[in-house]
């Protein structure tokens, strides 16, 4: 991607983020970046088309969380720790409020969107489960599948306001106590013994 379209993409976002997606404007985006509309409209033509290639942009830096780490030969809760802390610190700061004018205003390219995403991670995760089950620090009575889909309604209901009401738990907080829940819900005694060795490790920390 562009590296202009890149920073465009990242200063919307933040727009996105404070005031809402339906409330931010082109003008607002051209005045916070300094771009004139005859300029922006070099990269997008509409706002429907940036809200797109801003969820392209977030599919591609979720993507990217797994291709930056060689994990061959990784145990695999090294891997589930690793992915979690970078997945924690990269995307804390997504807004409900933000993830529901998108459902309400631009619900085509959201759900395709969510859709995308859930079969990366619902691939990525099968291959963690069997991994480890391989390795002795997963359980063997595990069903890969359905496992791999409930931590994918969990990821779900992390950004779910009903649930956790943002004013109170921050998404740092809810996602380590879930991967925290997930791993002590499938380990061996082996597996459970080497977590607890290695995740402090990670600077796993709970935010308020």
């Amino acid at each position: 991607m562009d590296n202009t379209l890149t920073d465009i993409l990242e200063r919307v976002r933040e727009l996105f983020y404070k005031y809402g997606v339906r409330s931010v404007s082109i003008d607002d985006i051209c005045r916070d970046i300094g771009f004139s509309k005859k300029k922006l409209y070099e990269y997008i033509k509409s706002k429907h088309e940036l809200v797109e290639k801003l969820l392209e942009h977030e599919r591609r830096n979720f993507e990217i969380i797994f291709s930056q780490y060689n994990f061959e030969g990784v145990n695999a809760i090294d891997i589930l720790l690793t992915v979690s802390k970078e997945l924690g610190e990269n995307f804390r700061d997504i807004s409900p409020s933000m993830t529901f004018d998108l459902k309400k205003y631009y619900p085509e390219i959201y759900h395709r969107h969510v859709e995308e995403r859930i079969e990366f991670i619902f691939q990525k995760i099968q291959i963690n489960l069997t991994k480890g089950i391989g390795q002795g620090i997963y359980r063997t009575d595990l069903s890969v599948e359905l496992l791999s889909r409930l931590y994918i309604r969990r990821l779900m209901d992390l950004h779910n306001p009903e649930v956790f009401p943002a004013d109170r738990y921050s998404f740092r907080t809810i996602f380590d106590v879930m991967i925290d829940n997930f791993i002590r819900g499938i380990a061996t005694e082996n597996g459970l013994a080497y977590y607890e060795a290695k995740k402090n490790n990670l600077n796993f920390k709970k935010f308020n």
